[in-house]
């Protein structure tokens, strides 16, 4: 006999240590290498900014290299002006740092001698006044014995000098520092940001000049087997990337000559520091405009003795930051960066923990590049999760989610964002109707209690009589592309487009008296727990088409109850199933046991489930008996409407009632 091989039991966290691990060495990696990976990080950002220029210089004919030369010197000029335009103001703001703290000091004591210091004198009396009443009564306390001894007047002598000598003075002078030293002090705090700034250029110059290598050793990193797709995505998020970073980039500079302009007009001293300040904590999500706002604020107020300035420099950012982030911006590139708020945040606090400043003002873009990738590369599809705006959930999944959670008041907020895009019998064939399938597969699969079936079953029909108010018409605007700049997907339809609505209905007055009775039209439930529900759906979008239906459950179509089924005013018998499980005896029972009913009646089969195997079976098909087949609501309206233009119009001497159509003799129920 073979020894029997023991395996050993894994725990439920093995399979979570490998990523921790992963994640804390890739964690570890970006902190200790902050010195690198800065400048490599401010290359590739910038590398997406000034990509679309090179790109242009190449289509003039001036060759790679050229023109890779000629727009990274154009970047160093800009970058080389800017910062003179700042050492220039910082210079000029410190010349005048006495005279704004004697006003700042003038001013605390303005404030003080007037109302607010008066309440602040009555507030500490108050003070006192409480703590002498809270305090206890003081004894006085008794002498000491050596105070009882000695008579008044004669006190101890001060005790006496120990080292009479005078102390010598003594004066340490620093030696004169050296050239070099002297160099080396004055260099110092400019040779790491020049370093800085050479990496930057020299990292983003070989960005450029390999930017086809890069992009294939990456395709071949993420995985190379759909090479068409593969590239098709990288370089169009390449291509919405240097777009986002455009025109963030463009409005944050307008903003800040809008705020410069502003100040000068106001009087506030260095506009132009201020400005170019401005337009870079616009980059910081959230406080980034209070930060803006604050130091021009101080400012006003030490140049200003009095308090107008301040509160024109106040009115100008709370004007112009709401105008630019609640209207410029949603129409220039949408509401959303691509980024869930929670994502801004998070990605705020952890770059900011491991790279200081620079990390907060990097957060957005780098967590931007992160949600692209995982939008176009699978493997790195969990940052899109993670990061990313978009629902976690399909409208599909999130439906059955909310009727299983009991939550029908959400569940009718996602079907008020859907219509406004959508028509009614889209959404029931693409959201609604395939949720109750993931129910009925769930309820098949005996994983639903009944009490959640009745939760489900209630939560539908109340979902149902809210939108009873809503027409089965496509809405007249579409959706417009604001906010899938960074999709990724901007192609991507909804999910209720592939149905449109009926477009070619008449008008629900001009239907013939006998088609809009109550009861035309039978809804009949299959004899799944859900069923009902498809049926209440069919039923409405006939009764706005001018149909008359009624839904009858499944129960009311039984063998013992059918007899006693009114059915005398039906001109179509629609029966709905989610699923049949492959096994269509019942259905084929169900249909000959409506015709015996129903004689005269067309009968439609609506088995919602597009792929089952009756609908590609021809023969099943036969066997059933029935006249109409459709997969979707919507081609159940419009079986309807085809059987109500195929009965011919009655002359006027003619019975009001149509002639039924021939139907073959009914088939007497199987054994």
């Amino acid at each position: 006999m073979k020894p029997a091989r023991v395996q050993a039991a894994e725990t439920p966290g093995d399979g979570l240590a490998a990523p921790l691990v992963i994640a804390a060495v890739i964690v570890a990696a970006l902190y200790f290498g902050r010195e690198i990976l800065i400048p490599i990080a401010i290359a590739v950002l910038l590398s997406f900014v000034i990509g679309p220029l090179v790109a242009l210089l190449r289509k003039l004919r001036l060759g790679r290299i050229l023109s890779v030369g000629v727009a990274v010197l154009l970047l160093l000029a800009v970058v080389a002006g800017l910062g003179g335009l700042i050492g220039m103001q910082v210079a000029d703001l410190s010349t005048g740092l006495p005279r704004y703290q004697r006003t700042i000091a003038q001013k605390a004591e303005n404030l003080k001698a007037g109302p607010l210091g008066s309440m602040a004198g009555y507030l500490r009396s108050i003070n006192h006044q409480i703590q002498q009443a809270g305090a206890p009564e003081q004894k006085p306390q008794d002498q000491t014995k050596e105070q009882k001894e000695k008579p008044e007047g004669k006190r101890a002598p001060p005790p006496a000098v120990q080292n009479p000598d005078k102390p010598v003075l003594v004066e340490v002078r620093d030696r004169e520092p050296s050239p070099v030293e002297l160099a080396e002090k004055l260099l110092a705090p400019v040779v790491s940001p020049l370093a800085t700034l050479g990496i930057v250029f020299v990292v983003l110059i070989f960005i450029l000049v390999q930017r086809e290598d890069l992009r294939d050793r990456m395709i071949r990193l993420v995985g190379s087997s759909d090479l068409h797709r593969t590239t098709v995505a990288m370089d169009d998020a390449a291509r919405r990337l240097s777009r986002f970073f455009l025109v963030q980039l463009a409005l944050n500079a307008g903003f800040g000559l809008a705020i410069g302009t502003g100040l000068w007009l106001i009087g506030v001293p260095n506009p132009i520091l201020w400005g170019i300040f401005t337009a870079l904590m616009r980059f910081v999500p959230y406080i980034g405009a209070f930060l803006s706002a604050l130091l021009p604020l101080v400012l006003a107020a030490a140049v200003d003795p009095g308090w107008n300035m301040v509160l024109a420099t106040a009115a100008l950012f709370l004007v112009l930051e709401p105008l630019v982030g609640q209207f410029i911006e949603p129409l220039v590139y949408g509401h959303s960066t691509g980024l869930s708020p929670f994502a801004v945040l998070v990605s705020a606090l952890f770059w900011t923990w491991l790279w200081g400043p620079v990390g907060l003002l990097l957060s957005t873009p780098l967590t931007v590049c992160l949600v692209v990738l995982g939008r176009h590369v699978d493997k790195l599809e969990f940052l899109d999760v993670l990061f990313g705006d978009r629902p976690a959930l399909t409208p599909v999944e999130n439906f059955y989610q909310r009727m299983l959670a009991d939550d029908p008041d959400e569940a009718q907020e996602l079907a008020e964002v859907i219509l406004a895009q959508c028509s009614l019998s889209s959404y029931y064939d693409e959201v609604a109707l395939k949720g109750l399938q993931l129910a009925a597969t769930d309820a098949r699969r005996g994983v639903l209690t009944e009490n959640q079936l009745e939760r489900i079953r209630v939560g539908i029909a109340q979902l149902i009589e809210d939108l009873s108010d809503r027409d089965d018409a496509a809405p007249e605007t579409k959706p417009t592309l604001a906010g899938r700049l960074l999709s990724g997907r901007q192609d991507e339809e909804m999910p209720c487009e592939a149905s449109p609505a009926v477009t070619d209905a008449p008008a629900p007055d001009q239907l013939p008296e006998e088609w809009r009775r109550e009861g035309a039209v039978l809804c009949v439930a299959g004899r799944g727990p859900l069923d009902e529900a498809a049926s209440m759906m069919l039923a409405q979008l006939l009764d706005k088409h001018g149909f008359g239906t009624r839904v009858v459950p499944f129960e009311a179509v039984s063998r013992a109850e059918i007899a006693s089924l009114d059915a005398a005013a039906a001109r179509m018998v629609c029966i709905s199933y989610l699923e049949i499980s492959g096994k269509p005896a019942h259905l084929r029972y169900l249909i000959q046991r409506v015709r015996r009913r129903a004689p005269e009646a067309q009968v439609l089969v609506g088995l919602w489930p597009a792929d089952d195997a009756v609908l590609s079976d021809p023969g099943a098909r036969e066997s059933l008996g029935a006249d109409h087949y459709a997969v979707s609501l919507r081609e159940g309206v419009e079986a309807c409407l085809e059987a109500l233009r195929a009965v011919p119009a009655p002359s006027p001497a003619a019975s009001p009632a149509l002639e039924p159509k021939p139907k073959p003799e009914p088939v007497h129920e199987e054994a």
